[in-house]
């Protein structure tokens, strides 16, 4: 048996990715989404979660899209304030770890002032797996005590994952009825494993931020209807 986490990534993006998440929980097999705290949707994605205490509601931090929580970040912003990272092209080129460390715990801390728990965290685009960052995930992982999305081609830090295996393959063109009945191909028994997924309803703001919207519609349809095969259990909150 194989112990699944769906995680329903960009909680808080907008509302209607907000209501597509929460409907591909309740009627389907999401169990778990990870919240973005910088974004539109944020207070409206805190009221869902506490509707609906048994989604497990993990931090999607981010650093790729939007504005930061604290001011004091010159080395993560453009001239307008926003982020300036490339989610493509790993490059620490003049980007203070520092700062990095201190956005991301003002993005943790804003999180627990929703009075949420967290369940684990992860980050937009991914990331927090980059090499040159591993040492402040495994220093927030520590102190706050929270598994990590399992993105690492290596671990060094010893960071603590969320699961065995992590899988990013729902996605896109890969977005069909039986993919959740392959993803245990190749893997050996009793391993956890977590796939990303990214339902919506599209809305004004999602269409003007995204470039992944039609699919979501499709991936909230599947997520709704697919019935996993028996090899696979949910994990409850």
């Amino acid at each position: 048996m194989f112990k699944l986490i769906v995680n329903a990534d960009d909680f808080g993006f907008s509302n209607g990715v907000n209501y597509g998440i929460i409907d591909a929980h309740r009627y389907g097999i999401v169990n778990s989404t990870t919240m973005m705290v910088n974004t539109p949707g944020t207070a409206h994605a805190v009221g869902l979660a506490k509707q609906n205490p048994s989604l497990s509601v993990g931090i999607h931090l981010a650093l790729t899209f939007g504005k930061p929580v604290r001011t004091d970040v010159p080395t993560l912003v453009n001239e307008h304030g926003n982020f300036r990272i490339d989610k493509i092209v790993e490059n620490n080129k003049n980007v203070s770890l520092e700062e990095v460390e201190r956005e991301w715990e003002a993005q943790i801390e804003k999180f627990l002032s929703f009075g949420l728990t967290p369940s684990h965290f992860d980050s937009h685009h991914h990331i927090h797996g980059w090499a040159f960052l591993a040492p402040v995930v495994r220093r927030l992982a520590e102190k706050y005590s929270l598994p990590v999305r399992n993105v690492f081609s290596a671990n060094p830090e010893n960071i603590p994952t969320l699961t065995d295996v992590f899988l990013d393959g729902f996605y896109d063109e890969n977005v069909t009825e039986q993919y959740f009945h392959h993803i245990t191909e190749g893997l050996s028994a009793e391993k956890t494993i977590e796939v990303m997924c990214h339902p919506a309803y599209i809305d004004t703001f999602l269409t003007s931020n995204s470039t992944y919207c039609q699919k979501r519609l499709t991936e909230l349809d599947i997520l709704m209807n697919t019935r996993l095969p028996d090899a696979l259990s949910l994990i409850e909150k």
